[in-house]
């Protein structure tokens, strides 16, 4: 009952207009395109989807992200001590991989072992929800963002067929990420490299894999080499909440961010540099910071301020704490 009632609530809250087709319909459309754009065999696409399940799971948390936390509630599920640790051992151990991929791509150690630490614990919790059984209940029955999930579900059936995968066994989260870095289907197939060389992209159990992978979607996406990620700053006077908005894209200037009360200490920014002013709930006041081009490169990876955000500090924490042990 729990699971119709939330299904209920979700197609009543959506548009009239994005009600015109049932799970039903939408599903023979999707098998349709696999078949006349992709050339699949119809019967294989028709019995594959008729082996996966509608996972209410799935719509339950999906319905419940951590990203809807304020930040004094987010941050300390990955800022931990035995993350930390862990993910010090990872860099000791993939040191070598880790510096092939900074000076291949630009993109630090730090952020790369930051992202597989916050995403997955090192591989160690990479998901327990069937790819397609998530693709499939979200494609078809989560109306909010069926049309993407139905482009991903499209996705992973081309994924499954180039990566020589068993499309019914691969596990991963309940929006269908899979893998140390936890890409989506699509982002897999664009975004993955062989970074050992064995002629396989596999970033389900590779962890060199996985490194190159994350650095190249960070180079992909705009991550520039050598630049700063994003300052602490203070606020005055009453012009600066005009320039708090959704949009991540740093579109102001640091000389119109200064001008309205926003102040960083000890940094030289210059003044045509992009920015964007961002605010984080802490339990009693908010915490402001400045984000460059290269926070919102973080963002293209999850597009929440505060997985960004979390990413930057514990990079920060695995930096220090790296430098203290080399030396």
């Amino acid at each position: 009952m729990k699971f119709l009632k939330l299904v209920v609530l979700m197609w009543m809250s959506f548009s009239v207009s994005a009600l015109s087709a049932s799970p039903l319909e939408l599903e023979k459309k999707f098998i349709d395109t696999m078949v006349n754009k992709h050339k699949f065999d119809r019967s294989f696409i028709q019995g594959t989807l008729a082996k996966a399940t509608t996972n209410p799971k799935v719509l339950e948390s999906i319905a419940k992200p951590w990203e809807a936390k304020p930040w004094h509630q987010y941050y300390p599920l990955f800022l931990t001590e035995k993350r930390l640790n862990k993910g010090l051992i990872f860099w000791e151990k993939h040191k070598q991989s880790l510096l092939k991929a900074e000076e291949k791509t630009g993109v630090p150690a730090q952020i790369i072992v930051a992202i597989i630490g916050i995403e997955t614990f090192y591989g160690s919790y990479t998901g327990k929800y069937s790819v397609l059984d998530a693709l499939k209940t979200l494609g078809f029955h989560y109306p909010p963002r069926s049309k993407f999930f139905r482009s991903e579900l499209e996705q992973l059936f081309l994924l499954a067929k180039e990566e020589n995968f068993e499309i019914t066994q691969i596990k991963g989260s309940y929006a269908g990420a899979m893998g140390l870095g936890q890409f989506i289907s699509s982002s897999y197939r664009h975004y993955a490299v062989d970074f050992d060389g064995d002629g396989v992209r596999d970033l389900l159990n590779n962890p060199v894999d996985a490194i190159g992978s994350v650095a190249n979607y960070f180079k992909k996406n705009g991550w520039k080499k050598g630049q700063d990620v994003a300052f602490k700053a203070e606020v005055s006077g009453t012009q600066y909440p005009a320039f708090i908005n959704k949009s991540l894209k740093p579109k102001h200037t640091w000389q119109q961010l200064e001008s309205n009360g926003v102040s960083v200490e000890q940094v030289k920014l210059t003044e045509n540099q992009k920015v964007k002013l961002l605010e984080f709930k802490q339990p009693s006041n908010k915490e402001y910071w400045v984000g460059l081009p290269n926070f919102y490169a973080i963002t293209r990876y999850n597009h929440s301020p505060l997985y960004a955000m979390a990413v930057f500090q514990f990079s920060q924490q695995l930096k220090l704490a790296m430098h203290k042990k080399d030396n």
